[in-house]
């Protein structure tokens, strides 16, 4: 069954396969063992499709997105097209934002020098930004400075925008203003996102789709459609589904 949000006559607009990928571990001073972080993992994402990754913590996930997004090539597997043919944009969980630069000056130095010029304005406003443009990453509060790293994500105008837990350890208040914010601003441009969190209940209000981990080597274990229109997605509808998944995924999903 297609996700909601995705178009089932697209080609895909990503394809990961991780066959296997392995780390040198040291487990004493004299000696190094291979640990294996993923095998056997893979999916597509769709032009347009939310698509939310679950697993324990320390399953694999962030080196999977690594992988993804090209920053770590040594894995027996494929990534296609190749990530650095795609405008990809990134939101970390910590912002990581340059303290002695501007918010403005933070959200262009992330183009391509060509485009650093461009107007920004409506961008800015979008995300409520604009009366900080001249401020410093020290004057923002946690919230703030995520939606400072949103902005120079959607800068690039990406077809992906990646999030890694970006809602967490925020106030349920702050945390549903961003999310309105990321997704309201996702889907005007039409860009698929990719988003890891621990929190399902988070998930199972945004996403078309749910990619769930085993633990470590991370391998996949349930790809589930979320075909309810959003709209239709309320409380009970969310305990049922939550249920559902503990039950049929009890190491990855909490009861």
């Amino acid at each position: 069954m297609p996700a909601a949000g995705a178009d089932p006559s697209a080609a895909p607009l990503l394809r990961l396969a991780i066959r296997r990928k392995t780390y040198r571990g040291r487990t004493s001073r004299a000696r190094e063992e291979a640990v294996e972080a993923v095998r056997d993992l893979a999916f597509a994402i769709a032009p347009g499709e939310t698509v939310c990754l679950i697993g324990p913590s320390g399953a694999g996930k962030t080196t999977t997105l690594r992988i993804l997004l090209g920053l770590d090539r040594e894995f027996d597997g494929e990534v296609v097209p190749d990530p650095g043919s795609l405008r990809i944009g990134m939101v970390f969980q910590e912002p990581r934002l340059l303290p002695w630069r501007s918010v403005e000056d933070n959200v262009r130095l992330s183009l391509p020098r060509p485009e650093r010029g461009q107007p920004l304005d409506g961008l800015f406003e979008e995300l409520g930004l604009t009366p900080w443009r001249p401020r410093y990453p020290g004057e923002l509060s946690l919230g703030m400075a995520r939606r400072v790293a949103l902005a120079r994500a959607l800068a690039l105008a990406p077809g992906l925008l990646v999030l890694d837990e970006p809602f967490v350890s925020l106030d349920d208040a702050a945390a549903a203003s961003l999310r309105g914010a990321v997704f309201g601003a996702a889907a005007r441009r039409g860009a698929a996102v990719l988003m890891v969190t621990h929190n399902v209940p988070e998930a199972l209000a945004v996403a078309d789709r749910l990619l769930l981990l085993s633990g470590r080597p991370a391998s996949l274990v349930g790809d589930v459609p979320l075909p309810t229109p959003r709209a239709a997605r309320d409380r009970t509808w969310g305990e049922a589904v939550r249920r559902d998944l503990a039950g049929r995924f009890p190491a990855t999903v909490a009861e």
